[in-house]
């Protein structure tokens, strides 16, 4: 996918629909993997908003950080995810496990995957964050981490409401 993206392979489309039913796809694309472990995903409750977004593609990215999530959290934790509406931008957060800070800035770029011992002794190549901040810069959007409200990660994805 990401090869096929920066060779403009693939074409978001951005369009106006509704979050809820995107979000709802990429929880469903981690579920199984998560029942196993005994992690349960929360979605908080919010108002389904027509937002800007290529909602094949933005589930797309959602599922890379939620599929991180459940790879490196520990059996038995929980997983969070939020959606609020702002003026000019919609934030969705997904809470997670704890990625070293001094790994922030790097998180997102190209093959890089962290220095946490879990991370080192797991598969992956480490395109799945590069591909979500790709396409949602794609799509005039932006993502962050920063830290969690408890413990953890706040991986923090936001996308315009209009365009």
């Amino acid at each position: 996918n990401v090869s096929r993206l920066e060779a403009d392979m693939i074409k978001l489309s951005p369009r106006k629909a509704g979050l809820k039913e995107t979000l709802l796809r990429a929880v469903n694309g981690v579920y199984i993997k998560a029942e196993e472990k005994n992690i349960e995903i929360e979605m908080c409750e919010f108002e389904d908003m027509m937002v800007y977004h290529d909602p094949r593609w933005t589930a797309e990215a959602v599922l890379n950080v939620l599929d991180n999530a459940v790879k490196y959290s520990p059996e038995k934790t929980k997983i969070k995810i939020r959606a609020e509406r702002f003026v000019s931008y919609v934030l969705i957060e997904v809470e997670g496990i704890g990625i070293l800070k001094k790994d922030y800035p790097d998180i997102f770029k190209r093959f890089y995957r962290g220095t946490n011992p879990e991370v080192e002794q797991s598969e992956g190549a480490g395109v799945g964050l590069y591909l979500v901040r790709r396409i949602l810069e794609g799509q005039g959007g932006s993502v962050r981490a920063d830290s969690a409200r408890r413990k953890g990660t706040l991986i923090q994805m936001m996308l315009p409401v209009h365009q």
